[in-house]
C-alpha cells in the first residue's frame, strides 16, 4: 500500500506461511484498512465506503495518488492484482489503472519490493478496470458480495446472517448462491416462447406465399422445359440455311451497291467554273511583280546618292556645338568686368569690418581691466571696514557669526562707507564690461561672415577667367558664326531631300509587296485548281482514266469529263441485271425466315422480331436459348420454393415444440416453486454443515437446526433442549455465527461452478464488547478452527487478551504522517 487512506508511506504486509494471525493495534490505527486494501485491490470498492462511489476514501489526506498491490494464490495459481487511484486537477478522484497478472511458477515475491515493472510479473489477464471484474471472478471464483461474506467478513456484519429474519435470510441466500439466475431463466423462457410464437406466425405467412409450389406445378414446369429445349435445338438446325440465304442476298446487294457507287463517282466528274481564266490571271500578276521590283531598285539608287551628298557636307552636331561656343564666349566677355567689381566691393567691406572688430576688442579689454580694478578696490574696502562688509550679509532673525546672538534688526549702512562705494563702482564696471564684450562679439561675427563672402567672390571670379580662357581656345580655329550658320542651312536642305528619297523607297517597296502577294494568291489559286482536278481524278483512278496534260488545266478537265461520260454509259446496263439478282435473293431469305418462325409458333412461343442485318441468325438462336433458360429458371424456382416449403414445414414443427417447452418452463418457474425448493435444500445443507462445525467448536454441546426459516440450537448438555439463537451468550453467538460463516463458504465452494477452494477467512469483529469468559470461548474457538489446518484464519482486534493468544501478530501503529505494520511472533 502507498498513499492508501492512513498508509501514506509505502507499506508491505506479508502473510506468507501464516496459519493463524491477528491484526492488532489501537482503535483508528488502520487495522481494518489492511482488509479494505485486500478487497479494494480485487473489486475496486470497500463495504464501509458505501460501494464504488466512495472511491475518494482511498486517497490519504492531501495525497494525489494511491496504489495497492495484492499477491494471492487461488486453486494452485499465484496472481498479482493492482489498482491505482489519482486525483485530477479538478479534485475528482478516479481509477487511473488496474491490472491482474498470472505469475509464473517459482516466482520470488520478494522482488516486488524492488519496484519492478508490472510487465515483468507474467501473463496479463486484465489491463483496465472494466476487464478486472471478469478476470477476478475467474481467478477467485466469487463475486464481491460472496467474497465479503465468506472470506473477508467486514466489521459489524458477522452475525447478520444468524439473526436475520427469514425473508432477509432467504434474499441473502438468493444473492450468495446466485439463485436469481432462475428469475432470468424464467424471463428468458417467456421471451423464447413469445419469440417462437412470433416466428411461427412468420413461418405460416411464408408457407401461405408458397402455396403454388406443388408437385404438379413442378412437373408441368419440367415438361415445358423439355419443349423449350427441343425448340432451341430445331432453331439451331434451321439457322444455317437462313444464314446462307442471307449471305447470298448480302453479296448480290453488295454487287449492286458497288455499281451504284461507280456510277455516282463517274457522274461527279464535271469541269469547274472559271478554270480557263486562272492561267491568265497568274501571268498578269507575275508581270506586275517584275515592274514593282524595278521601281524599288531606282528609288534605292536615288536615296543612296542623296545620302552620300549629306555625308560629304559635314556633321550638323559638331557645327551646332561650335556655334554654341561662340555664343558662350560673347557672354563670358560681357560678364568679366562685373565679377571683378564684386571682388573689389567684398574686399572693402571685409577691411571695414576687421577695423571695427579691432576697436571693439580694445574697448572690451579696457572695460575688463576696469572691472578687475573695481574687484581689488572692493576687497580692500572690506578689509578696512569689516563691520560694514559683515552687515551686507546679515538677515534679521539669524545668529550673528561674531557673537552668535540672534540679530533682531540689521543696522543701516553708514553714509560714506568705502564698502558701499566700492560695491557701486564694481557693479558699474561689470555692466560696462558686459556691454563691451557683447559689442566685440557682434563685430567679430560680422567680420568672419564678410571674410567668407570675399573668399566666395574671389573663387567665382577665378572660375570665370578659367572658363573664358578655355572657350577662347576652342573657337580659335573656327571660321566664325556666320559661316557656321550657312553650313547648317545647307545640311538641313540635304536632309529634307534624303527624307523625300526614303519615302519614295518605302512606297516602292510597299507596291512590290502588294504585287508579290497578288502573285502568291494567283499561284495558290492555280495550285488549288490542280488539287481539285487531282482529287476528282483520284476518285475514279480505279477505272484507269487517261493521262492529263499538266500545262493545260482546261484541256486536262475536258479530256477527263469526256472519258467519264463514256464509262458511265457502259456501267448503267450492268446495274439493271444486278437489281434483279438482289430481288431473287431477298425472296429466298424471307422464305427461310418464315420456316424458323413456324418453329417458334408450333412451340407456343412468339417469334422474335426480324433483324435486317447479319446478326438476325444469332438473335434467333439466342431467343430460343433464352426461352429455354427461362423455362429452366422457372422450373428451378418452383423446385426451390417446394424445398423451401418443406423446410418451413419442418421449422414450424420445431417452433411449435420449442414454444411448448419454453412456455411450460416459464409456467413452472413463475410460481417460484423451484426456487423455493432450491432455497430449502440449500438451507438444509447449510444448517447441516454449520451444525457439524458448531458441535466441533462447542465440544459437542450444540447442534444447529432450522424450522420455517428460523434458527435454533439443540443443547445436548440440557437433554437436547431446543433454544432460539437469540438466547445464546456472546461467545456462543460468535461460535454459531462462525459455524454458519464457515459452512456458508464451504457450501458456496460446492454449489458454484466457478468458486475456487476457499482456504482463508478473516474476521473483523468487535471483540472488545465481550466479557472475559466469552472472550475466552471465542479465543478457544478460533484456536480450534486454526488447528484444523484447512485454512488460514485471521482476526482484527484491539483486545490484548485475545491478541496475546495468537501466534503471529501484525501490529499496526500510526504516527503524525502515516500508519505502519510490523510482524511480531513466529
Amino acid at each position: 500500500m502507498a498513499g492508501f487512506t492512513v498508509f501514506r508511506d509505502e507499506t508491505t504486509v506479508d502473510f506468507t506461511d501464516t496459519d493463524y494471525f491477528a491484526l492488532v493495534g489501537p482503535t483508528g490505527s488502520g487495522k481494518s484498512t489492511v482488509l479494505d486494501a485486500i478487497i479494494f485491490a480485487l473489486y475496486g470498492m470497500v463495504p464501509r465506503w458505501g460501494g464504488a462511489r466512495g472511491i475518494g476514501n482511498a486517497l490519504a489526506p492531501s495525497a494525489s495518488e494511491a496504489r495497492v498491490r495484492l499477491v494471492f494464490e487461488s486453486a494452485g495459481d499465484r496472481y498479482v492484482a493492482t489498482r491505482v487511484v489519482r486525483r485530477d486537477g479538478r479534485g475528482n478522484v478516479k481509477t487511473a489503472g488496474a491490472g491482474l497478472q498470472l505469475m509464473p511458477a517459482g516466482f520470488d515475491v520478494s522482488k516486488l519490493d524492488t519496484g519492478m515493472d508490472l510487465d515483468d510479473l507474467g501473463e496479463v489477464l486484465a489491463g483496465t478496470p472494466a476487464e478486472m471484474d471478469e478476470a477476478v471472478l475467474h481467478a477467485v471464483g466469487l463475486p464481491y458480495e460472496q467474497f465479503t461474506s465468506c472470506v473477508v467478513l467486514p466489521q459489524g456484519q458477522f452475525a447478520d446472517f444468524l439473526h436475520a429474519k427469514p425473508a432477509t435470510r432467504q434474499q441473502i441466500l438468493v444473492n450468495l448462491l446466485g439463485l436469481h439466475v432462475y428469475e432470468r431463466v424464467q424471463t428468458l423462457a417467456t421471451g423464447r416462447a413469445s419469440t417462437a410464437e412470433a416466428k411461427l406466425g412468420v413461418v405460416d405467412q411464408q408457407l401461405a406465399g408458397l402455396a403454388d409450389a406443388s408437385d404438379e406445378a413442378v412437373d408441368a414446369a419440367e415438361a415445358h422445359l423439355a419443349r423449350m429445349r427441343e425448340l432451341a435445338a430445331a432453331v439451331e438446325r434451321s439457322v444455317p440455311g437462313l444464314r446462307s440465304a442471307r449471305e447470298a442476298e448480302t453479296a448480290a446487294a453488295a454487287a449492286r451497291d458497288a455499281l451504284d457507287a461507280e456510277l455516282r463517282a463517274l457522274v461527279a466528274v464535271r469541269t469547274p467554273a472559271g478554270c480557263a481564266e486562272i492561267a491568265g490571271v497568274t501571268a498578269a500578276a507575275r508581270a506586275s511583280a517584275t515592274e514593282a521590283a524595278d521601281a524599288v531598285h531606282a528609288a534605292e539608287e536615288l536615296e543612296e546618292k542623296v545620302r552620300g551628298e549629306l555625308a560629304a557636307a559635314g556633321d550638323a552636331g559638331s557645327l551646332r556645338l561650335m556655334l554654341d561656343r561662340h555664343a558662350e564666349l560673347e557672354r563670358l566677355v560681357g560678364q568679366e568686368e562685373w565679377f571683378a567689381g564684386e571682388v573689389s566691393v567684398a574686399e572693402v567691406e571685409y577691411k571695414d569690418a576687421v577695423a571695427a572688430a579691432d576697436l571693439a576688442n580694445s574697448a572690451h579689454l579696457g572695460a575688463t581691466q576696469l572691472l578687475e580694478q573695481a574687484r581689488l578696490d572692493y576687497t580692500e574696502a572690506q578689509r578696512l571696514d569689516k563691520a560694514a562688509a559683515l552687515r551686507a550679509h546679515l538677515t534679521a532673525g539669524d545668529n550673528c557669526p561674531v557673537c552668535d546672538q540672534p540679530v533682531s534688526a540689521v543696522p543701516a549702512m553708514p553714509a560714506g562707507s568705502a564698502v558701499r562705494e566700492a560695491e557701486a563702482t564694481g557693479k558699474a564696471a561689470r555692466a560696462a564690461a558686459e556691454v563691451a564684450e557683447s559689442a566685440w562679439r557682434q563685430r567679430d561675427a560680422v567680420a568672419r561672415k564678410l571674410e567668407g563672402n570675399l573668399e566666395r567672390k574671389r573663387a567665382q571670379h577665378e572660375h570665370h577667367l578659367s572658363r573664358l580662357a578655355e572657350v577662347r581656345g576652342v573657337v580659335a580655329g573656327s571660321p566664325g558664326a556666320p559661316a557656321l550658320e550657312r553650313q547648317l542651312a545647307e545640311l538641313a536642305g540635304l536632309q529634307r531631300k534624303l527624307d523625300l528619297a526614303a519615302g519614295a523607297v518605302r512606297a516602292a517597296r510597299e507596291a512590290q509587296r502588294a504585287a508579290q502577294a497578288a502573285v502568291l494568291t494567283a499561284e495558290e489559286r492555280q495550285r488549288a485548281a490542280w488539287r481539285a482536278f487531282d482529287q476528282v481524278r483520284d476518285q475514279v483512278a480505279r477505272f484507269a482514266p487517261p493521262p492529263a496534260d499538266r500545262d493545260d488545266l482546261a484541256g486536262a478537265w475536258q479530256t477527263l469529263v469526256d472519258w467519264a461520260q463514256g464509262e458511265h454509259r457502259s456501267r448503267a446496263a450492268a446495274r439493271t441485271g444486278a437489281e434483279a439478282t438482289v430481288t431473287a435473293a431477298h425472296e429466298a431469305v424471307v422464305h427461310a425466315h418464315a420456316e424458323v418462325d413456324a418453329l417458334f409458333i408450333a412451340a407456343g412461343v412468339t417469334p422474335p422480331a426480324r433483324s435486317r442485318d447479319a446478326s438476325g441468325e444469332s438473335e434467333l438462336i439466342r431467343a430460343a436459348a433464352v426461352t429455354a433458360e427461362r423455362a429452366e429458371a422457372a422450373w428451378r424456382r418452383l423446385s426451390d420454393r417446394r424445398e423451401q416449403a418443406r423446410q418451413l414445414t419442418e421449422q414450424r414443427m420445431t417452433l411449435q415444440r420449442d414454444g411448448r417447452v419454453a412456455k411450460a418452463l416459464a409456467g413452472h418457474l413463475r410460481a417460484n416453486n423451484f426456487e423455493r425448493w432450491l432455497l430449502e435444500e440449500a438451507l438444509d445443507l447449510l444448517v447441516d454443515g454449520a451444525s457439524r462445525i458448531l458441535r466441533e467448536l462447542t465440544g459437542g454441546q450444540y447442534d444447529l437446526v432450522h424450522d420455517k426459516g428460523e434458527f435454533y440450537v439443540l443443547d445436548h448438555h440440557d437433554a437436547g433442549l431446543r433454544r432460539g439463537v437469540r438466547t445464546l451468550s456472546g461467545g456462543e453467538t460468535f461460535q454459531a455465527s462462525l459455524a454458519l460463516a464457515l459452512a456458508l463458504s464451504e457450501q458456496l465452494a460446492g454449489m458454484s461452478t466457478t468458486a475456487a477452494s476457499l482456504e482463508s477467512i478473516v474476521l473483523d469483529e468487535g471483540f472488545g464488547t465481550l466479557d472475559a469468559a466469552t472472550l475466552d470461548v471465542v479465543a478457544a474457538t478460533l484456536e480450534n478452527l486454526a488447528a484444523r489446518g484447512d485454512r488460514m484464519v485471521g482476526v482484527v482486534t484491539h483486545v490484548n487478551a485475545l491478541a496475546e493468544r495468537v501466534p503471529v501478530r501484525f501490529e499496526v501503529h500510526k504516527d503524525a504522517r502515516s500508519a505502519h505494520v510490523e510482524r511480531v511472533g513466529l
